[in-house]
């Protein structure tokens, strides 16, 4: 789909905002863990606060405890691609299992002795990063899928300069439609905004329910409209707090 360049309409109190984290909040770091929420998009979702309530959400690939130590917790927060849900103010529980051992195994296998890349265990999610070894992302892709052909109960998700080994259901889509069928979501009309792969699994179900989508950054994508760069995300999230 071509999405649309036009700024997409304003926000009311009709709607409930679903923000991804990394690359659309905050701007894409070489090192995961130095990812902060920029002052301005902090004040921004502040001030959006009065108009939509509760319903802001945060939907991240982080595990839950990672993504609440980078971002308020006033807000709604899933980490995990929805694994795990937070409500405003509450805090996680204690750290789940990590992934299945023979899957932590196959992956070190994979990775072990490769400058520049990192494995990251986010609870039973896995994620190899190769942003500083940019040139392994094709052979690891092919690894991985080949070393979880077999295995039901996990996928393999590409996404920028990250490859990650997820259970089946770890779905932002999924999270995102659950969350619409409760308080404070429910009968909004929703609006997702995402710059990664996992993102449009939530394109696809806020499409279908006839809320709007916006894609951050070039690629092909399902959603309707398009930013260019967090910044811009910045910039209209400034605008639609002001009445």
């Amino acid at each position: 789909m071509t999405a649309d360049l036009s700024a997409p309409p304003r926000l009311d109190e009709r709607h409930a905002l679903f923000l991804d984290f990394d690359g659309t909040l905050a701007p894409i770091q070489d090192d995961p863990d130095a990812v902060i929420l920029p002052p301005d998009t902090r004040e921004a979702l502040a001030a959006l606060e009065p108009l939509l309530g509760d319903a802001i959400a945060i939907i991240s690939g982080r595990d839950i405890r990672d993504l609440s130590a980078r971002v308020p917790l006033a807000y709604w927060r899933a980490g995990g691609h929805g694994l795990e849900i937070c409500g405003p103010d509450e805090t996680p529980a204690a750290k789940p299992a990590g992934a299945p051992r023979d899957i932590v195994k196959a992956i070190e296998m994979i990775t072990t002795g490769l400058e520049g890349v990192r494995v990251e265990h986010k609870g039973p999610v896995v994620a190899i990063h190769y942003r500083q070894a940019p040139d392994m992302g094709p052979a690891l892709l092919a690894r991985l899928e080949d070393t979880l052909h077999d295995n039901p109960d996990y996928k393999v998700q590409a996404g920028k300069m990250v490859i990650e080994a997820k259970p089946a259901h770890a779905n932002k889509g999924k999270a995102v439609e659950m969350m619409l069928s409760h308080l404070p979501f429910r009968e909004r009309v929703a609006v997702m905004i995402g710059d990664d792969t996992t993102d449009e699994d939530a394109f696809k179900v806020v499409n279908r329910l006839g809320g709007l989508t916006i894609k951050v950054g070039e690629g092909e994508t399902a959603a309707t409209y398009r930013m260019s760069s967090t910044q811009d995300v910045a910039n209209w999230l400034i605008e639609q707090g002001k009445r």
